[in-house]
């Protein structure tokens, strides 16, 4: 399924954890959220009112990861592919069994031509380039685990792909 929008301003997170990992999200990534015209999020709400609230900003497309119930996955699919100012972005959580998480998140979309796979799961946050696809996983705004910064990601579509994480230090 394909669902089309024209939205230049994305900010993309995932695995928020939340209850657990924070209490809340954190001001730095909704500061964002106030000028996002999309939001993506990549997996791991951990429960509804993370959507909830997010979606009090923007419109939220998402997908549920290994530590969503159903009350996540009863709104979100395990993957999703939309389309925006032309552009194909692949949606995925990229949790499973075998490989690394970024070849999990390439095979989901072997066959669907993308131009950008948006995952999560191993709260590293990256941007590069795998042939023309181009990978973003914006970390966690929640769990920065061993890394030194909590993490979102900023995309910004028009002509061009502009596509960019912003790293902070408190989760308040």
């Amino acid at each position: 399924q394909t669902v089309r929008w024209i939205e230049l301003n994305i900010v993309v997170t995932a695995d928020t954890h939340i209850p657990g990992r924070g209490k809340h999200l954190p001001s730095n990534l909704l500061k964002a959220c106030e000028t996002a015209d999309l939001i993506i999020h990549a997996g791991d709400f951990k429960c509804l009112e993370v959507y909830e609230q997010l979606k009090e900003y923007a419109d939220v497309v998402g997908v549920y990861g290994n530590v969503d119930g159903e009350d996540i996955k009863s709104i979100f699919p395990a993957k999703q592919i939309i389309d925006v100012m032309g552009k194909k972005i692949g949606v995925v959580h990229g949790h499973g069994e075998t490989k690394t998480t970024e070849r999990r998140a390439l095979e989901a979309f072997a066959e669907d031509n993308v131009d950008i796979i948006i995952f999560g799961h191993s709260h590293i946050p990256f941007v590069k380039y795998f042939k023309k696809t181009l990978l973003f996983n914006p970390g966690s705004p929640t769990d920065k685990r061993t890394l030194p910064y909590y993490s979102y990601g900023l995309l910004q579509i028009e002509e061009e792909i502009k596509a960019e994480i912003i790293f902070f230090s408190s989760k308040e």
